[in-house]
């Protein structure tokens, strides 16, 4: 049977690849009920190279889904609880004295993973906080004038409580803007709570997963995903988005260069998701608001659901280039 143009697999792919991704996202769906959406958007954001903000009330499934992630990928995981002592050499890791060696030798932390999930991230003090910059940014951690490169595929998972409860420091906006998306969980509804309820919560059985993928596999598919066609149209519809931000008199300022980047990876992730080697407006339209929501702020303050209804209605101000 003839390929359709533009679907996976494109001439030389991976098809095995095509198939695990695929069972990747059932087996995240096993454990995050009724959850599509995120699922998919938390795929998007692995295979775009990104890091991923999750925001929402204690309980609602954010460390399952980190933990689920990293099994069915094949990724070793660490969990570092964010809290109001916690140091920057607590996640990077110190040069500790070795006296039979008469030598500093380094002690690596637990950010020495594929996929690290910082815990209540805003708990901790921004100094400590400031201290996942280089990594998230360049892979790598600096410590006593050295530089030690982190593994590959690397991803910083960070979970957030709501900025009105005890005890939070807010992000900086220059820590904001190195994650590719922001989502919220938010509640189950009815009947899927009810399952989770009958099977005492899905915690166990994330732990449980088999690996679908290895490193080196998932690896393999960022590579692929860099690969997806952006067209001249695709990028004066990213253009003309970034220039009416900067233009919106409800933003405190507009979409960065990078930030227009992750908008261009996170739309090439979904259509590498949904089987196209190319990127349409639809996968654009579909990741922006999880992409602009940590990086186009308001002026005043308003609630998570408020500022989302006000990026979509900005999203749909902007028309698509003919």
């Amino acid at each position: 049977m003839a390929r359709e143009p533009g679907i996976f697999p494109a001439p030389g792919g991976d098809v095995l690849n095509r198939e695990k991704l695929s069972s990747v996202r059932s087996r995240l769906e096993e454990v995050i009920r009724g959850k599509a959406q995120e699922v998919e958007l938390a795929l998007v954001c692995f295979l775009a190279r990104g890091h991923l903000l999750l925001e929402d009330l204690p309980g609602t499934g954010k460390t399952t889904l980190a933990l689920a992630l990293a099994r069915v990928t094949g990724c070793a995981f660490r969990k570092v609880a964010f809290t109001s002592d916690l140091l920057p050499a607590d996640i990077l890791g110190a040069e500790v004295w070795r006296p039979e060696k008469g030598v500093f030798e380094f002690k690596p932390g637990p950010i020495f993973t594929h996929i690290l999930l910082a815990d209540e991230i805003n708990r901790a003090s921004p100094r400590t906080q400031s201290a996942l910059l280089e990594a998230m940014a360049e892979g790598k951690v600096s410590v006593g004038g050295k530089t030690y490169p982190l593994p590959r595929p690397f991803m910083v998972i960070a979970t957030q409580n709501p900025e009105d409860l005890q005890g939070t420091y807010p992000l900086p906006e220059s820590q904001l803007d190195r994650f590719l998306l922001r989502l919220s969980l938010g509640y189950p509804d009815p009947e899927e709570e009810k399952k989770i309820l009958q099977a005492d919560g899905y915690y166990e059985a994330a732990c449980d997963l088999p690996a679908v993928l290895s490193p080196e596999e998932a690896r393999a598919l960022q590579e692929e995903v860099r690969r997806v066609r952006v067209s001249e149209r695709l990028l004066a519809y990213l253009l003309e988005l970034a220039t009416e931000s900067r233009r919106h008199r409800e933003f405190r300022y507009g979409f960065s260069t990078r930030g227009l980047l992750a908008l261009k990876q996170a739309a090439q992730a979904l259509a590498y998701i949904r089987g196209r080697d190319f990127v349409t407006p639809e996968e654009v339209k579909a990741v922006f608001v999880p992409v602009a929501y940590p990086r186009l702020l308001p002026r005043a303050e308003i609630p998570p659901p408020a500022r989302e209804e006000m990026l979509r209605e900005f999203l749909e101000q902007v028309p698509v280039p003919l």
